[in-house]
C-alpha cells in the first residue's frame, strides 16, 4: 500500500514538471537534447517551476512576482517523498553534464548553482528536518507574518486568492503537529530551549488583537468591507485557533519529550547531518574538525589585532580589558530605541552615498529600515535583510528591545553587513544582472551570501563608514568565534556556558544575548560557521588578485566580479575570479 501510494505521488510530480512522457497516448517521446547547455537550462526551468509551484512562499522571499498569490507549501509526508523523486531526477540529469564545457557561458553558472542546491537537498535528507521543524529563526509561524503582510490586494480576483491561501493555512499548521508527533516516536526532536522560545513567539502573536494581527493585513491594504469582515472571521475562526492549538500542543505534549541535548548529534544520524549541513551552508568541501581548527587561528590573529587597536585608543595590552573597556563604555549606547533607529538609518545613509567609489555597477534599488513587529521583539530574533524588487524596497529589520544595552559599534556593525555594502548591494546586484538564469534567484548559500557580508564589515572600515572607537575593535573581536562556537556546541560536547563565555568575551553582544545565540546554533546547525569560512575566501581572493595584477588591480572591478554572479558557490567563485586575473594579465 505504502509503495503504491509513493509511486503514484512521484509519477504525478514528474508528469506536471513534463521531466517524463507520462501521456497514455503518447508512445514515443520527442528525443531529448544532449548539448550540455540546453540540458542545464531544462533542469533549471523545471527545478525553477518545481520549486514556485511546490513552493510558493519562496517569491516573496526572492523579489519574484508570481501569476496567482493562493498557494501554500503540502507539508504532508507524501509530498516529501514526490519532492524527493524531483530532485532524484533532475540531479541526475545534471551529473550527465561536464561542467568544464560550459565555462564562459551563462550555462556555468547555472550548473554551479544547481549542482550545490541539489546535492545538498539530497545529502540533507539524513537530518529529516520535516519531524523536527520547530524554530525561532525562520520557522514558519514567522514566514507566514511576513508573508501576510505581502499578501497582494486591490481587486476580486487578488482578494479571493488571499481568502483562498489562508483557509489552507489550518491544514498547514494541523500538518505540521502531525510531523513533529511522527519525529518523537522516531527519536527527532528540537531541543526543549528553542521550544520554549517558539511558544513564546507564538504567544505574541495570538496576544494581538485580530485588527492588528499580520493576518489581518491583507484587509487593511484594501478598502472592501465584505474583504476586511471575511478576513476578520477567518483569522478569529481558523488561524488563531490553528495557533492555539500548535502552542498547547508545543506546550503541553512536545516539550516533555523534547531533546535537552543542544547538538544535533542528539537525534538520529545527527553526525552525519551536521556534516551534510556544514557542507550545505559553507558550500565548501571542509570537515567540521577543520573548520573548527581554522576557526581558532584566525579568532588568534583577530584578537592580535583587537590588541593593537586597544593600545592605540586605550592604552590597555590585554584583549579582556580591552573589551571590558568597550562593553563599560557609556557614550557607546542608545538612550531610546527612537535614537538607535535614526542612527542605524544613517549609517545606511551615510553607506549608500560612498558605495559608487567601490563598486562599477551600482544598483538602483533602495532599502529602508524597519523596526520589528511588536510581537517578534525580545524573542531572540535577529537584525536581517529582507529583499525587495521592482514594486517595493528592500527592509533591513532591526529589533529596538532594550536599546540601552545595544552597542553604537555593533549597530554599525550589522547596518554594513546587512545593507550597503552587504546584503543588500550583494542582492540587489543579483537581481539586476542580464542574462543570469532566473533560478539564481530562489537559490541562496550562506558561504558566499554571508561571506560577503562579512567582507563587507571590514570593507566598510575601508570606506572610513565607522564613527565610533568601538566600531573597528567590536567587528575583529567577533569573526571566526562562529568557526570555533557552532562545531564546538555539535561535535565537541561545548556546554551551554561554555559557549557563552566564549561568544560573550568577544563583546559583540549583551550577556543577555548569548542565551539566544546558543539556541541559534542549536537549531541552524552549521550555519554560523558559513559567515567567515566565505569572508575568509573573499579576503584570500582579493589578497590574490592584488598580488597578481599589482598596479592594474581596480578594487570596483574586483567587487563587480565577486558579485555579478549572485551567491555562486564559493569553489565555483574562486575559479571566476582566477579565469578574471588570468583575463586581466593578458
Amino acid at each position: 500500500m505504502l509503495r503504491t501510494e509513493i509511486t503514484r505521488y512521484c509519477v504525478a510530480a514528474i508528469c506536471a514538471l513534463g521531466l517524463a512522457a507520462c501521456t497514455e497516448d503518447q508512445t514515443v517521446a520527442d528525443a531529448p537534447s544532449t548539448d550540455p547547455g540546453s540540458i542545464v537550462n531544462s533542469v533549471a526551468d523545471q527545478y525553477y517551476d518545481f520549486t514556485l509551484s511546490r513552493y510558493p512562499e519562496t517569491a516573496y522571499f526572492s523579489g519574484i512576482e508570481l501569476d496567482r498569490h493562493d498557494g501554500i507549501t503540502d507539508n504532508s509526508p507524501a509530498a516529501r517523498l514526490a519532492d524527493e523523486a524531483v530532485i532524484d531526477e533532475l540531479l541526475g540529469r545534471l551529473q550527465s553534464v561536464d561542467a568544464g564545457v560550459l565555462v564562459g557561458k551563462p550555462e556555468w553558472i547555472t550548473h554551479a548553482y544547481l549542482s550545490q542546491t541539489l546535492s545538498d537537498a539530497v545529502a540533507q535528507r539524513v537530518c529529516r528536518s520535516d519531524l523536527w521543524n520547530v524554530s525561532q529563526m525562520g520557522g514558519w509561524h514567522l514566514g507566514a507574518t511576513q508573508i501576510a503582510q505581502l499578501q497582494p490586494v486591490g481587486s476580486p480576483e487578488l482578494r479571493q486568492q488571499s481568502l483562498t491561501r489562508w483557509s489552507s493555512f489550518v491544514v498547514y499548521v494541523n500538518q505540521e503537529i502531525e510531523n513533529l508527533e511522527s519525529g518523537l516516536d522516531a527519536g527527532y526532536s528540537a531541543p526543549r530551549s528553542v521550544v520554549r522560545r517558539v511558544i513564546e513567539q507564538v504567544d505574541g502573536l495570538l496576544a494581538l488583537d485580530i485588527e492588528r494581527s499580520p493576518f489581518y493585513s491583507p484587509a487593511t491594504r484594501d478598502d472592501d468591507e465584505a474583504f476586511a469582515e471575511r478576513t476578520r472571521t477567518l483569522v478569529a475562526g481558523q488561524i488563531y485557533p490553528a495557533l492555539q492549538r500548535y502552542r498547547d500542543y508545543l506546550a503541553n505534549t512536545y516539550i516533555e519529550s523534547a531533546r535537552e541535548e543542544l547538538s544535533v548529534t542528539a537525534n538520529p544520524d545527527g553526525l552525519e547531518c551536521y556534516e551534510a549541513s556544514l557542507r550545505g551552508y559553507t558550500t565548501l568541501d571542509r570537515s567540521g574538525k577543520e573548520v573548527f581548527e581554522l576557526g581558532q587561528e584566525t579568532v588568534a590573529a583577530n584578537k592580535a589585532k583587537v590588541i593593537e587597536l586597544g593600545k592605540a585608543a586605550y592604552e590597555l595590552d590585554d584583549f579582556t580589558q580591552i573589551m571590558d573597556r568597550v562593553k563599560a563604555d557609556p557614550a557607546d549606547r542608545f538612550d531610546s530605541k527612537e535614537q538607535l533607529l535614526e542612527f542605524s538609518r544613517e549609517m545606511v545613509r551615510r553607506a549608500e552615498a560612498e558605495m559608487p567609489k567601490w563598486v562599477g555597477n551600482m544598483p538602483e534599488q533602495a532599502v529602508e529600515v524597519v523596526p520589528f513587529a511588536e510581537h517578534e521583539e525580545g524573542t531572540g530574533r535577529s537584525a536581517h535583510y529582507r529583499p525587495g524588487n521592482a514594486e517595493r524596497p528592500a527592509e533591513y529589520r532591526i529589533p529596538l528591545h532594550e536599546p540601552e544595552k545595544q552597542s553604537r559599534g555593533n549597530a554599525e556593525a550589522v547596518a554594513f553587513h546587512e545593507t550597503w555594502p552587504g546584503h543588500h548591494l550583494q542582492v540587489a546586484v543579483g537581481q539586476a544582472v542580464e542574462g543570469l538564469h532566473p533560478v539564481t534567484q530562489i537559490i541562496w548559500f550562506s558561504g558566499p551570501g554571508e561571506g560577503w557580508a562579512r567582507y563587507s564589515e571590514a570593507l566598510a572600515e575601508e570606506m572610513g563608514l565607522y564613527e565610533t572607537t568601538s566600531g573597528p575593535i567590536r567587528r575583529r573581536a567577533w569573526p571566526a568565534r562562529g568557526m570555533v562556537v557552532d562545531p564546538g556546541i555539535h561535535l565537541f560536547g561545548w556546554t551551554r556556558e561554555q559557549a557563552i563565555g566564549y561568544m560573550i568575551e568577544s563583546g559583540r553582544f549583551a550577556e543577555e544575548r548569548g542565551d539566544e545565540m546558543v539556541d541559534r546554533i542549536a537549531i541552524l546547525p552549521g550555519q554560523l560557521t558559513a559567515y567567515d569560512s566565505g569572508g575568509l575566501e573573499i579576503f584570500a581572493l582579493r589578497r590574490q588578485a592584488e598580488q597578481a595584477l599589482g598596479d592594474s588591480f581596480d578594487i570596483r572591478e574586483f567587487h563587480d566580479r565577486v558579485l555579478e554572479n549572485g551567491t555562486i558557490p564559493l569553489t565555483q567563485l574562486r575559479a571566476h575570479i582566477e579565469a578574471w586575473i588570468a583575463s586581466v594579465r593578458e
